[in-house]
């Protein structure tokens, strides 16, 4: 039986889990082509499923504070020892694979705080004897703007992504958005940029009005979602007996232990609430409800889409992420979704929201949703044919060096 070449997958969520979800798609989908080493970074959420076919590596998990700084999420360990053992970890796992390809989420056009256990890696790969790693970066559709240092960080984003990575992935559709629309460095971009198309395990189910007559809400992770959770369940209890719908909030794993309680007390107060801690598949619950409510991260985005549920977003938008926003007003733009912007999010104008959710269809999605299966081919047929050139380079050189012996 042929042995699958090796793909080391660095990936680092901080605040919620909408890179882990994406980057399991991506590995899941990447272990029919590799044997997929899967470096997982911060808090491994409850009822995540994990992929038989790849293999997990646990680092002592870091994220981020409100203020925007690294903390321990092991009590074990302070950040300084986490990020010790972090970096031995990695190296120890990239020379014990040798692998093929390596597969950094985000990075250089995020995560600086984590470079210093990053660029080792990619600096051993470049140095490693024989044929080196190709070295590719999956990146999500929108980049966070607003930065005070904005031309400093793409800058900076350009110079490594020029110096140690072969391909950019951009997880999107190039007729909805492209780099250079979030990205603009003063210096070129050199490496080579592809649109994989957009990447999600949804895909469209039953008619709506074949659907439970019900509105999903939910925030992802919940870390950032309490404001939108909490005026949802208010908006329900002031409806009451002229609510057009029940209503299921699902929390989310990482939503405050005492947010989660008053959420219950509201929610126990009122007719017509299933209020639920987390769902394993919370994407395949888009495909089996009428309408949902909620964020607008890009996982969430894309099961709206590929599920065809009417949705109404309220985008997280704190301080410079932007990001999120920028996504719901495109897809609003084009017919996909309704948008309440956040600085109006209250019981009232939430609950008006809803009556007018319950009579939008959105237009018929033209994006391209398989990105996990693009993506997977590309890396293969990039990594097979970096190693036939480097094949072919030693062979003419070998030619060279006999002919000089001769």
């Amino acid at each position: 039986m042929t042995m699958k070449p090796a793909l080391l997958f660095y990936c680092q969520h901080s605040l919620g889990m909408g890179h882990l979800v994406r980057a399991l798609e991506l590995a899941t989908a990447l272990a029919r082509e590799f044997a997929v080493v899967f470096l997982s970074g911060g808090r491994f959420p409850v009822g995540i499923d994990v992929p038989q076919e790849v293999t997990i590596v646990d680092l002592p998990p870091l994220g981020m504070d409100a203020a925007s700084q690294l903390i321990s999420l092991n009590e074990r360990y302070s950040v300084d020892a986490a990020k010790a053992l972090r970096q031995r970890r990695i190296m120890d796992t990239f020379k014990a694979l040798r692998p093929a390809a390596i597969l950094i989420e985000l990075f250089p056009f995020g995560r600086k705080k984590f470079a210093d256990e990053i660029i080792p890696l990619l600096e051993a790969a470049r140095a490693m004897s024989g044929v080196r790693p190709r070295v590719f970066c999956s990146l999500r559709d929108i980049l966070v703007g607003g930065r005070r240092d904005q031309q400093l960080h793409d800058d900076r984003a350009a110079r490594t992504a020029n110096t140690y990575f072969d391909a950019v992935l951009l997880h999107a559709d190039a007729a909805f958005v492209r780099l250079e629309e979030t990205f603009q460095p003063s210096i070129p971009l050199e490496v080579p940029v592809h649109y994989t198309g957009f990447v999600t395990s949804v895909r469209r189910p039953a008619a709506i009005e074949l659907r439970e007559p019900c509105v999903l809400i939910s925030a992802g992770g919940g870390m950032v979602g309490a404001p939108l959770l909490r005026a949802a369940a208010e908006a329900q209890r002031r409806l009451g007996r002229d609510a057009p719908l029940p209503m299921r909030i699902v929390a989310g794993p990482f939503l405050p232990d005492e947010e989660w309680r008053a959420l219950c007390r509201t929610a126990s107060a009122a007719a017509g609430i299933e209020v639920i801690r987390t769902l394993p598949k919370l994407g395949g619950m888009f495909s089996r409800v009428t309408a949902s409510i909620s964020q607008c991260g890009y996982n969430t985005a894309m099961e709206i889409l590929a599920s065809g549920v009417p949705a109404l977003v309220v985008p997280f938008s704190q301080g410079y992420e932007d990001e999120q926003m920028s996504r719901a007003r495109r897809l609003a733009r084009l017919g996909l979704v309704r948008v309440l912007e956040p600085s109006r999010l209250t019981p009232s104008t939430l609950a008006e929201a809803l009556s007018e959710l319950c009579r939008f269809r959105p237009k018929a999605v033209t994006l391209d949703l398989d990105g996990a299966r693009a993506t997977a081919d590309l890396i293969a047929r990039l990594v097979a044919e970096g190693h036939a050139a480097r094949k072919i380079a030693f062979n003419k050189d070998q030619r060279r060096h006999l002919g000089q012996l001769a």
